[in-house]
């Protein structure tokens, strides 16, 4: 049994996607972001930086923190999903998520659309990040299926959360065809659409 430790955030959505993905049974244990959960002494002790999500593997006794880690760690457990032969791509997209798409899109959520009218610069400088980031993954969805190539990955399951607020962007996903495509195919899926309600039974991907 996986439990997964977390709160209803694009991060959070990659775990329940993947679990879904690969069909193992799991539990969620909420952590409310709002009270403050994931300071707590308890929390810390398997999430140092205080951040969601978390997974316990109670089956090995064995702890993951990080939602790259994470996704690694369970396509290394079901092997699925990260295949040998594309792993390098794999890792790179990955890592773009990690270190790119997701860090520059959480700042446009900041200044977009939790504070608007806070900071004029914080506003423009992270809408033009979050634009150029739809034309670089289409650019790149333009010769390949899927982000590492033409097989659907943990590189693909940790970004579609991210494009899956696209009303939140208000950049137009639909102007972008090659994006759009991929979004709508991931959207779709029978585990995508289990795994993004994972805390609200009512909530489904936003249409592109």
């Amino acid at each position: 049994m996986i439990e997964l430790l977390s709160a209803n955030t694009p991060n959070g959505k990659k775990i329940s996607i993947m679990l879904e993905e690969i069909g193992y049974d799991y539990k969620v244990t909420k952590v409310d972001l709002n009270k403050g959960d994931q300071f707590k002494s308890d929390f810390k002790k398997i999430s140092p930086f205080s951040k969601i999500p978390v997974i316990i593997d109670h089956e090995n006794d064995q702890n993951v923190f990080e939602s790259g880690a994470i996704l690694i760690y369970l396509a290394e457990k079901s092997g699925k999903f990260y295949n040998d032969k594309e792993r390098l791509k794999i890792n790179q997209w990955l890592m773009a998520q990690m270190g790119y798409i997701g860090p520059m899109l959480g700042q446009h959520h900041q200044f977009h659309y939790y504070n608007p009218g806070k900071s004029k610069f914080g506003e423009d400088r992270y809408f033009k990040i979050a634009k150029r980031i739809y034309q670089e993954l289409d650019e790149s969805l333009a010769t390949n299926e899927f982000l590492s190539g033409n097989n659907y990955s943990i590189a693909d399951i940790a970004t579609f959360p991210w494009i899956a607020r696209h009303e939140w962007h208000d950049i137009g996903l639909s102007k972008f065809k090659n994006l759009t495509r991929w979004y709508n195919e991931i959207s779709n899926r029978d585990a995508v659409i289990r795994g993004f309600s994972f805390m609200n039974k009512n909530e489904f991907p936003p249409k592109a």
